[in-house]
C-alpha cells in the first residue's frame, strides 16, 4: 500500500493522535522511528499501520502486512519532532490490570507529574533499577504523550504503568507496603535507610512536592544528602538516586 498525499483521510486521522483527547478517545498512540516501532512490536504492542519512507520499507519486513509506503511530506505531517523520522506508526495503548500490584515488591509512585520528558526518563530509570510497576497518582500527564514515548527509549513496554486517582484506592492497594515519602526536610538520610519489602516509594511533582495526604499515608520518609548550596535536584535525577539506593 502507498499513500503520498497529506490530504489522505488516514493521514488526517493519524495526525489527530498528536492530541491527548484523540488518544484517549481512540485508545491509540503514535510511535516514531525504527527503534521505538521495532521494540513495541517485539514486546507485543499491537500496531495498526506503519508509515515508512519508501526506500526504508525493507527494514520493516517484520510487520510488512501493515506497512504503508510514503514520502517525506507525509512523514513530516505525522511527526511530532522538527526532524522527520523514517517511519511513524499507530499503536494500541496497553492497559494494565491493577491486580498486577498484588505480586509487586518494588513500586514507584509519581504524584501529579506534568513534565512528559521527566516521566519518560523516570520510566526508563524504573526499568533499569528493577521496579515492578509505576503508579501515576492524581492528575498526571498522558502516558502516551509522544515526548514520553520517545524519552522512555522503548522502556514504556517493559513495565506496567497504573493510573490511580483516589486515595481510597491507593490505601486498598498498598495497605501492606512500606510506604516511603521522599521529602527534602525529612530527618532521615537515604543512605542510612534500610528498606523493607514490599515497598512503595513516593515522589511529588517538582512544583509542589508530595501532597499532605500522601505524607500522612507514608510510613517512612527519606531525603537525599547533598551540598547545602543546592536546594533540590531535578525530579528524574532524584528518582534515579533513590531507586539505585533502595531497589538495587
Amino acid at each position: 500500500m502507498e499513500i503520498t498525499s497529506v490530504s489522505n483521510e488516514l493521514v488526517k486521522e493519524t495526525v489527530r493522535l498528536q492530541q491527548s483527547k484523540y488518544r484517549k478517545q481512540s485508545g491509540k498512540f503514535l510511535l516514531e522511528g525504527y527503534k521505538a516501532i521495532k521494540e513495541a512490536h517485539d514486546f507485543g504492542i499491537t500496531l495498526e499501520h506503519i508509515f515508512v519512507q519508501n526506500e526504508k520499507s525493507k527494514e520493516y519486513d517484520f510487520a510488512k502486512d501493515i506497512v504503508i509506503n510514503t514520502n517525506s511530506a507525509v512523514l513530516k505531517k505525522l511527526a511530532t519532532t522538527d526532524s522527520v523520522p523514517e517511519a511513524v506508526a499507530v499503536g494500541v495503548q496497553k492497559i494494565y490490570n491493577k491486580n498486577i500490584l498484588k505480586n509487586s515488591k518494588k513500586v514507584v509512585l509519581l504524584e501529579n507529574i506534568k513534565d512528559p520528558g521527566n516521566l519518560g526518563t523516570i520510566i526508563r530509570t524504573s526499568v533499569a533499577f528493577g521496579a515492578d510497576a509505576v503508579v501515576l497518582y492524581g492528575d498526571s500527564v498522558d502516558i502516551y504523550n509522544p515526548k514520553i514515548v520517545r524519552s522512555s527509549v522503548g522502556n514504556l513496554w517493559k513495565i506496567p504503568v497504573i493510573h490511580i486517582e483516589k486515595q481510597e484506592e491507593l490505601e486498598k492497594e498498598f495497605n501492606d507496603f512500606e510506604r516511603v515519602a521522599t521529602l527534602p526536610r525529612s530527618a532521615n538520610y537515604l543512605k542510612t535507610y534500610s528498606p523493607e519489602y514490599p515497598i512503595l516509594v513516593m515522589f511529588g511533582s517538582e512544583a509542589d512536592g508530595l501532597s499532605d495526604e500522601l505524607i500522612k499515608f507514608s510510613t517512612k520518609s527519606v531525603k537525599i544528602e547533598m551540598a547545602e548550596t543546592v536546594e533540590s535536584l531535578n525530579l528524574a535525577t532524584s528518582v534515579a538516586v533513590v531507586l539505585y539506593q533502595l531497589f538495587i
